[in-house]
């Protein structure tokens, strides 16, 4: 009986996990080129809006999940010509593209479906169980009988420690953020850089915000993000800018989460809005305890001017 607990919380951990580990990749991507985006949460909520109407509309989630992440990489493309091209401060510009997705999530509902008293319903995607190694036992069920999200964000973070660690590619992108002058004396573009990094990143965020509606709920509501972009930004500093520290920190704050949901449906005798705190309280906790041992992308925040070869 135990076991079937754990397998039963284990399971739900890892499909908790894939908002976070898309969305705080795509701020690490970014990250190692220098660009420092604080734009997740509106950039999830569009993502979680339009994959909703892509997928109802259309009758396919495979079609919601393209337009949301479409629509991340326009949002990448503008952070990156605000920031990378007009040279513009990283940190207001990412708040002005989350106040505008903020509003533009509702709009776009609003407009395509109206106010209705019972929100339109999408199907949820279905878990598609891997041949053999789902009858591991324990690791089986907890891991290998996902939806295909939860297994494109293991490969994801796969990928990007390969990738950013021991490819030539990996290793410019990393000399951007450490020393862009140094990257462009060397032949690497700083911009195609930071334009590419924008981008992928916006389609990583748009695609965790489509992934509630698509797993969650099967509909779309106003804080249907509920503080997972922030969250991802902290937990991007707790993974130290790794890749796979990173998803290890999205199992322990997907965990607190989960763990919060329990022992609300449990009934533990505690008021409902200090157990949705949980997750805030522990994201504040771990920031105190590693916010002295993260070491940074030199360059992050800043913005690279190629005839002054100085940050701005």
């Amino acid at each position: 009986m135990e076991n079937s607990q754990f397998v039963q919380f284990a399971s739900l951990v890892m499909l908790a996990i894939v908002p976070y580990v898309l969305a705080s990749q795509g701020t690490m991507l970014a990250g190692q080129t220098g660009l420092f985006i604080v734009s997740q949460e509106g950039i999830m909520l569009v993502g979680a809006s339009i994959g909703f109407l892509g997928a109802f509309f259309s009758g396919s989630l495979l079609i919601g999940l393209l337009v949301a992440a479409l629509s991340g990489v326009l949002f990448g493309l503008a952070l990156a010509y605000f920031t990378t091209t007009l040279k513009l401060d990283q940190f207001v510009i990412g708040l002005a593209i989350f106040f505008l997705g903020l509003g533009l999530s509702n709009l776009m509902f609003k407009l395509a479906i109206g106010v209705t008293l019972q929100p339109p319903i999408i199907p949820t995607l279905k878990p598609v169980a891997i041949p053999i190694l789902s009858q591991i036992p324990i690791l089986g069920p907890i891991v290998f009988h996902q939806n295909l999200l939860v297994y494109f964000s293991i490969l994801l973070s796969l990928f990007l420690t390969y990738f950013l660690y021991y490819t030539s590619w990996g290793l410019s992108l990393r000399a951007v953020g450490e020393n862009p002058k140094a990257a462009d004396s060397l032949g690497v573009s700083v911009v195609r850089s930071r334009y590419v990094t924008s981008m992928l990143a916006g389609a990583l965020m748009a695609l965790a915000g489509a992934y509630l509606p698509m797993v969650y709920t099967g509909s779309f509501t106003d804080g249907i993000v509920n503080g997972r972009g922030w969250i991802s930004i902290a937990l991007t500093f707790f993974g130290g800018w790794s890749p796979q520290l990173i998803f290890v920190g999205s199992l322990f704050f997907a965990g607190v989460e989960i763990l919060a949901l329990r022992s609300q449906v449990l009934g533990v005798g505690l008021p409902h809005q200090f157990l949705r705190m949980i997750p805030y309280l522990a994201t504040i906790f771990i920031m105190l305890l590693t916010y002295k041992r993260v070491r940074n992308p030199a360059f992050l925040g800043l913005n690279y001017d190629r005839e002054s070869r100085t940050s701005v």
